[in-house]
């Protein structure tokens, strides 16, 4: 099997590639409507745009635990119809729409109990003053992003992704208009860019749901299947450990957010503007991820075990490449992104030198990121989970605080800490994957 596993890579580039950029495109449609929140926002001025600062990191927490619930529902699709059963598709889909609809609000919900912690957190009084219009708007948004993303599970495992990018930017079109009508034209503040997002997503959502119910090709996949609360608990326990995994993680990066916010509200703009335009750069991973895990999950579904490590080798060669490309764009344009987004000379300052250490976790963040994928694929959840909350939380946030807070390097120092995670995961996961495909 050795022997063949260069061959093998080499033949699963292709696929790969025809799976993974459908994905990477429609991920960023998702990514570009915050990025076209940035943009409309920062002419309001800095402390508006510390506002999404926060509120976007508070969402990452709960839009990375709901994801555990997405990826659960996309491998169950895939290795369902890698096996040729329509059945256990649409059971699938149907119990993890429910599932999708319950997390949703119960997120929601939880997203507006955080709210009144963000003062006794430290977060910046002037920013507090105009915050909860925005956030209980974009507590809002995840409902109907889950349920947008559950529907898109099935597009993607039966070989429609170019349908699901473009019911992505069905969203992605509507939210520049809305954003500047509600926020310039209406004068309706940073609310109207919570309000103009709510809309796009969910004419995204709606026209998904036409596609499902309606379109013909799909006609075997909205057979009559019984759903049961037995089959809503199994994917539930499937993806606990999952969720915990990716909330683990990306509480960790919100926690980042969080610890800059005690610096003030300039240090939460810069780190606003990197993380919106750095996501951008982040769906190429994220969408290899995707890709990853449902052709590792078509695999164990049809029984081709010899398929998994050359599948995984011929993404990190894709993701590796991709990710040198990004960490030279940061370098090398860094000041030019960051004056595209800010006035303030203090916060382009900050930034520019935050796009330099984003440049150096690209590759790190882009092999665990791919690596996890293909864990998931396998439905190795709880390893994986354990793996993560040692490197982010035990490794990645102390680090974080003694850098940054302790020894006063300021963001620099508490981004550079996050990084350690990065490489820590970057090594443990592939090692995992191998282990197990051996």
């Amino acid at each position: 099997m050795t022997t063949d596993v260069l061959p093998s890579a080499r033949a699963e580039l292709a696929p790969l590639i025809r799976l993974s950029v459908p994905l990477m495109v429609g991920l960023t449609a998702a990514l570009l409507i915050g990025v076209v929140d940035t943009v409309m926002i920062s002419p309001l001025g800095t402390v508006p745009l510390a506002a999404a600062g926060v509120t976007t990191a508070v969402l990452i927490i709960l839009i990375s635990a709901l994801w555990g619930l997405l990826t659960v529902i996309s491998v169950q699709i895939s290795q369902a119809e890698g096996a040729g059963e329509p059945a256990r598709v649409a059971l699938a889909l149907r119990s993890g729409l429910l599932l999708c609809l319950i997390g949703g609000v119960l997120a929601a919900a939880l997203m507006m109990g955080v709210y009144p912690l963000l003062g006794p957190f430290g977060q910046p009084p002037e920013v507090l003053e105009i915050l909860l219009p925005y956030w209980a708007s974009m507590a809002l948004w995840i409902v109907p992003f889950t349920l947008f993303f559950g529907l898109k599970a099935l597009f993607d495992a039966v070989d429609w992704p170019w349908v699901a990018v473009g019911l992505s930017y069905i969203g992605v079109v509507v939210n520049i208009p809305a954003n500047y009508t509600f926020i310039h034209v209406l004068d309706m503040g940073i609310l109207g860019a919570g309000l103009a997002s709510i809309l796009s997503q969910s004419l995204s959502l709606l026209a998904a749901w036409l596609v499902v119910t309606r379109a013909e090709g799909l006609r075997a996949y909205r057979q009559k299947v019984a759903v049961a609360w037995i089959d809503v608990r199994a994917q539930l326990r499937d993806s606990l450990p999952l969720c915990l995994g990716y909330a683990g993680e990306g509480g960790a990066y919100a926690m980042i957010g969080l610890m800059i916010g005690w610096l003030g509200a300039e240090a939460l703009a810069a780190h606003q503007i990197v993380n919106a335009l750095g996501g951008v750069a982040y769906v190429i991973p994220l969408g290899m991820a995707g890709a990853v895990s449902i052709r590792v999950g078509n695999a164990v579904g049809a029984g081709r075990r010899d398929r998994l490590r050359p599948i995984l080798k011929a993404s990190f060669l894709m993701v590796v490449l991709w990710q040198v490309l990004a960490a030279c764009v940061f370098i090398f344009g860094g000041r030019l992104l960051a004056d595209s987004m800010s006035t303030d000379p203090a916060v382009i300052q900050l930034a520019t030198t935050l796009f330099l250490v984003m440049a150096a976790m690209q590759i790190a963040d882009g092999i665990q990121g791919t690596s996890l994928g293909a864990l998931r694929g396998m439905s190795d959840m709880e390893r994986p989970t354990t793996i993560t909350l040692i490197a982010y939380w035990l490794l990645a946030l102390p680090a974080s605080y003694l850098l940054g807070i302790t020894l006063e390097i300021g963001a620099v120092g508490i981004w550079a800490g996050y990084t350690l995670g990065l490489v820590v995961a970057a090594i443990a996961l592939p090692w995992r994957f191998w282990r197990l495909t051996a």
